[in-house]
């Protein structure tokens, strides 16, 4: 599923217009992301938990050169899925 799939469904399932939807969409993405911006914890209940990490520069290679490259730290944000998501999804 994408993200006008997801308006889609959200559109229908509630009897809303598309342009409803697509606010309350827009509006959930940009929240966490804003919240990751701050470095902040995003924990939804059922689905799992959204943070940042840190990771340390280090020296890589080049693959078609073979030259050493020094990649530069960066953050990236990460996702854990929670319990109830695990045991859906085994289930």
């Amino acid at each position: 599923m994408n993200k006008s799939e997801l308006i889609q469904a959200l559109a229908e399932e509630n009897a809303i217009s598309a342009d409803e939807s697509t606010l309350i969409v827009n509006t959930f993405f940009d929240s966490i992301r804003q919240a990751l911006l701050k470095e902040q914890r995003v924990e939804i209940r059922g689905l799992g938990s959204f943070k940042i990490k840190d990771y340390q520069g280090y020296s890589g290679r080049n693959p078609k050169t073979g030259t050493v490259v020094n990649v530069a730290p960066k953050k990236l944000p990460f996702f854990r899925a929670g319990k109830e998501l695990k045991e859906y999804i085994n289930s």
